[in-house]
């Protein structure tokens, strides 16, 4: 609790050798990486100063790039302050961080930090992230890299920035979206149908580890038969999912053929005629009547 106290503590310190608190830098140019002094650096990420240079002292940041006395952060530095911060939300200590950095820098299984079995944590996807410099990611999505487009996949954790760099999640998701953009969808409705597969996705996840949990593995004390039953559960529950998805756009397009081919055969609707009109009293009393 001590390391979030002192990270949390309004800054009051003065200047420290960092020119942090001196003039803002002189414009740089648009085509190279932005890069920050101390202060414009905290502004950004949202937190002060002194935490700043807490976070630097505990080499929670690598070290910035120096001019002299000044020293210059960049966008490597920003992204790795806003993955501290999410980590604090979630109710990790500064110690647990660092060990999770440290683990993830050097290819550690993460699994020993949390004290749980390997196989238990091997991953259930099979995705490839990609590596894309700004140029490469406008050419994948041609006049759609918008800010609100870049915002929302940051959101969706579809990209994130590493330095001057972007890196996708995935190659499949990346190659899905482009081909779609290709055949005219918009990459803001690609968005927004990708958030949505995620909250169904998240759901199906919480099914299949609901019926781990209550079904297959009361507790976890029996290592051995958890690990089994995860590692015979993957191609399962990935079956089912492909399978209910394939009878689900089956039933989906075979309602929609339906829908287009009734409305295109049914043709104009027929003229309605006139309702019969009552006999004229006055013209029956006129005429003879016929026996």
């Amino acid at each position: 609790m001590a390391d979030q106290a002192a990270a949390q503590t309004p800054s009051n310190a003065g200047p420290r050798g960092d020119a942090a608190d001196g003039p803002p830098a002189t414009p740089e140019d648009p085509a190279k990486e932005r890069e920050f002094r101390m202060a414009d650096l905290a502004r950004e990420a949202g937190i002060t100063v002194r935490t700043l240079r807490f976070y630097r002292e505990r080499k929670l940041i690598p070290p910035p790039r120096r001019e002299g006395r000044i020293a210059w952060y960049n966008e490597h530095h920003l992204a790795r302050l806003r993955t501290i911060a999410a980590l604090l939300e979630r109710g990790h200590t500064l110690g647990g961080i660092a060990e999770l950095l440290t683990a993830f820098e050097t290819g550690r299984d993460v699994g020993e930090l949390l004290g749980l079995p390997s196989p238990l944590l091997t991953p259930w996807s099979e995705e490839t992230p990609v590596r894309l410099t700004p140029e490469e990611l406008a050419d994948h999505f041609s006049g759609e890299v918008t800010p609100e487009n870049l915002t929302a996949s940051l959101a969706l954790g579809y990209l994130a920035v590493d330095g001057d760099e972007f890196v996708h999640i995935s190659r499949r998701l990346l190659d899905v979206s482009t081909s779609l953009i290709a055949q005219g969808v918009p990459l803001a409705a690609v968005l927004e149908a990708g958030g949505r597969v995620r909250a169904h996705a998240d759901a199906l996840a919480d099914i299949f580890t609901t019926l781990i949990r209550t079904h297959l593995v009361p507790t976890l004390q029996d290592l051995p038969r958890a690990t089994e039953s995860v590692e015979n559960l993957r191609p399962l529950a990935k079956g089912v999912v492909e399978a209910e998805l394939s009878m689900a756009m089956d039933r989906r397009i075979r309602t929609e053929l339906e829908s287009l081919l009734g409305g295109a055969t049914a043709g104009p609707p027929a003229p309605q005629q006139p309702p019969p009109q009552p006999p004229d009293q006055d013209r029956q009393r006129r005429t003879p009547r016929e026996d």
